[in-house]
């Protein structure tokens, strides 16, 4: 009952009042994306939602399109400018995320929504986190976010798959407000996931 019907009305209501809410601050956070970054100031991209639909994600863009002398793009890190790195310690880059909610395509809570390439790399287990909405925060954020493994992280999605209540979703919301604050675990990084060894058990 509350995964199928209650939760989506709540992801409803509050994405509604937090966009009317939030908006100030999102218009500030994109006038200093403009000013600072420049143009677009919305960063979209494909990943993977409920039941493998693709659907697009909106963020506030934290990344400049420098390139080298050859035109291609410079790395991540590089492009990366200490603004970028700030919104996206405090998580405002993903306020746009608030639409997707709305939408329908993401909830407040899930396991996060990854990018498309990586849909045939998943085994049977780790797949499963898909028979769910992605959320904006997920219990593997809460329990580790960027420090843990891929293994790891993909176990407790599927875990939070099959033990989703109000109660859990309610502890990971608490968590994640600690977690923001607090800054914590913010600057792993895993790489990209590139799948299992074929003898490898979850």
């Amino acid at each position: 009952m509350y995964q199928k019907y209650i939760k989506r009305l709540l992801d409803i209501f509050f994405a509604t009042v937090l966009l009317i809410v939030l908006a100030p601050l999102m218009l500030l956070v994109a006038f200093l994306v403009r000013v600072n970054l420049g143009s677009p100031v919305i960063f979209v991209q494909e990943r993977v939602g409920l039941n493998n639909k693709i659907f697009k994600l909106y963020k506030f863009r934290s990344m400049t399109n420098e390139t080298n002398k050859s035109g291609e793009l410079l790395t991540k890190d590089e492009r990366l400018t200490k603004f970028g790195k700030l919104i996206r310690k405090t998580s405002l880059d993903e306020l746009l995320e608030l639409w997707n909610i709305l939408k329908g395509d993401m909830s407040f809570i899930g396991p996060r929504p990854l990018l498309t390439e990586y849909l045939p790399r998943y085994n049977d287990k780790q797949i499963k986190r898909h028979n769910v909405r992605p959320g904006l925060t997920s219990y593997a954020a809460v329990n580790g976010r960027a420090s843990l493994s891929w293994e790891d992280s993909l176990n407790k999605d599927v875990w939070y798959v099959y033990n989703t209540g109000f109660l859990l979703d309610f502890k990971i919301l608490i968590k994640t407000f600690i977690t923001v604050f607090k800054r914590e675990n913010i600057d792993g990084d895993r790489g990209k996931f590139m799948g299992n060894d074929k003898d490898k058990v979850l």
